[in-house]
């Protein structure tokens, strides 16, 4: 019998090196009334290895089915669990799923070397691990930097860099996400945050998903960096992967960025993954056939890119002494969900450069003799977009001989590299995103979305303009102004274009176009014209 109970015993004998075991067993015999069977410790011991159910089943019963030990866990386990935590907390706590008791029973103190836990008059005392000490990690400090750029030359955002070093360094935030249009400095900004504060770090770690990486390669080259010692299965499940690497992350404070989020994300006409919605046909209006419908789709991860959402909300969920961050042109929902201005989650959406700062693109552009006036002006046109800023200042350079005045008095504003990026971004759009997208570019101003509930055609349901809007600030493509909205200059002119191009090349299959081509081309010209005078005075 002592042989079986040794042999059970050293079944996920990690979970011994991490966690007080022999106290948390007591506790949970005591909220029990008896002690725990050895099965009930070895199932215990497993999820506290981060072993799912399935695959606890599989290491002890060599079956992939995992009904037995599912049972065990609801009938007995997460009851036992809840209990004690319920009466050391004096609140109800409950045990959703498999992934939540690691983190229910590491915020209670069980975890060994990350909280201290003193209990007086059944309260429970939390102290936090003492500080790094920053000296002695600087000499024992690792970095990667991948494929980050040069940022040698790097102009602003010291308002956004105070704002997220005091998020990362003094508020102790896990994830930082970094949102933005195409072209607007995302990539430069992580790079630059990384080298200001890499000495508060053990671990720097810089990644780029822009060529779409699958989950495994990034996990793997994470934990090889992190703990070189650490034997990698290659069975192991991409829960287990995680799990090891949010211990790297509890044991060393490590920093890791990972750039181009948006290009594991998937676009808003995989229809797939949509919910597909008729269009409202007001009865005044029989004229509009019922004939078309929109799809509304959330921001998800491209098929086989799932992976990526679960290591993104454990690194957002779980506790540790660690900061992933991320930049991407669209937010993911599982994101929204965990952010908040005092959560250890948040995001920074940058808009464009100043004027001064974007000046000093152009000077080192060439354009330090050019009139303040016109500088200002394409400035305003690009919206202080770092990246269009380059590009336009190398085409007039090179097809106008430096003369700023005569770009702007060709009048075409989106081309080339400019314009490839605004068609991939609207390339991600769903159909009734398109749409608001259009009406807004007839609207010059900030408008609000009850007035584009009421004056958008083919009529919408107002649930879905709403959610339409809020796709579209996750996607960075609008600017808000209070409770309305509006585009960029350099946006809405290639929206009014791609409106020319499109809206009637499309009219026999959508049937709603509401004047005629003609007449909708005059009206939409003297708009943009409209837009460049005002821009001008």
């Amino acid at each position: 019998m002592a042989a079986n109970s040794n042999k059970i015993e050293e079944e996920f004998v990690e979970a011994k090196n991490n966690w007080d075991l022999e106290k948390l067993y007591v506790d949970l015999a005591s909220a029990k009334g008896k002690a725990l069977t050895p099965v009930e410790k070895k199932f215990l011991r497993g999820l506290l290895c981060g072993f799912s159910p399935a695959e606890i089943a599989n290491a002890v019963y060599k079956s992939r089915s995992s009904s037995t030990v599912r049972v065990y866990l609801s009938n007995g386990l997460y009851k036992y669990i809840e209990d004690m935590l319920s009466n050391q907390e004096g609140s109800s706590i409950k045990v959703k799923n498999w992934s939540r008791v690691t983190q229910l029973l590491e915020k209670a103190g069980y975890k060994k070397g990350w909280f201290q836990i003193e209990r007086t008059n059944n309260q429970i005392i939390t102290m936090e691990k003492k500080e790094p000490d920053f000296a002695t990690m600087k000499t024992a400090q690792k970095q990667d930097w991948g494929e980050a750029i040069d940022v040698s030359k790097f102009h602003g955002r010291t308002t956004e860099l105070a704002s997220l070093k005091e998020w990362i360094l003094q508020e102790r935030c896990r994830l930082v996400v970094l949102l933005g249009m195409g072209g607007i400095g995302k990539t430069a900004l992580s790079v630059k945050l990384a080298e200001a504060i890499k000495e508060n770090f053990e671990f720097v770690i810089w990644r780029s998903l822009s060529l779409a990486p699958p989950l495994e390669v990034i996990l793997n080259q994470l934990r090889t960096l992190l703990s070189p010692e650490a034997q990698i299965q290659s069975t192991e499940s991409v829960e287990s992967s995680i799990s090891q690497l949010i211990e790297c992350l509890r044991s060393s404070r490590c920093l890791i960025v990972l750039d181009h989020v948006d290009s594991i994300l998937s676009n808003g006409n995989d229809t797939n993954l949509g919910i597909e919605y008729p269009l409202k046909v007001p009865a005044s209006n029989p004229g509009v056939k019922n004939s078309s419908s929109y799809v509304l789709s959330q921001i998800r991860y491209r098929q086989g890119y799932e992976g990526y959402g679960e290591l993104i909300r454990r690194l957002g969920d779980s506790q540790h002494q660690s900061c992933l961050v991320l930049t991407s042109r669209e937010k993911p929902q599982k994101i929204a969900v965990l952010e908040g201005e005092k959560l250890p989650v948040r995001s920074c959406k940058l808009r464009g450069l100043s004027h001064a700062e974007s000046w000093q693109i152009l000077k080192e552009k060439g354009f330090q003799n050019s009139s303040q006036e016109e500088c200002k002006l394409l400035i305003d046109w690009y919206a202080g977009n770092p990246l269009f800023i380059k590009l336009v200042a190398t085409t007039i350079q090179e097809l106008f001989a430096g003369n700023i005045y005569e770009f702007l008095e060709q009048g075409t504003v989106v081309f080339g590299d400019i314009r490839t990026i605004l068609d991939k971004q609207f390339y991600r759009l769903s159909n009734l995103e398109k749409q608001i997208m259009y009406w807004l570019a007839l609207n010059r101003n900030f408008i609000s979305v009850r007035k584009l509930q009421r004056e958008i055609m083919p009529r919408v349901w107002q649930r879905l303009i709403l959610e339409g809007i809020e796709l579209l600030q996750r996607r960075s493509l609008i600017e808000r102004q209070a409770s309305s909205f509006a585009q960029t200059p350099v946006l809405m002119e290639y929206i009014a274009e791609r409106l020319i191009e499109e809206n009637f090349k499309n009219q026999d299959k959508s049937g709603y176009s509401l004047m005629s081509q003609t007449i909708f081309e005059a009206q939409l010209k003297n708009h943009i014209r409209e837009i460049r005078l005002n821009a001008e005075m």
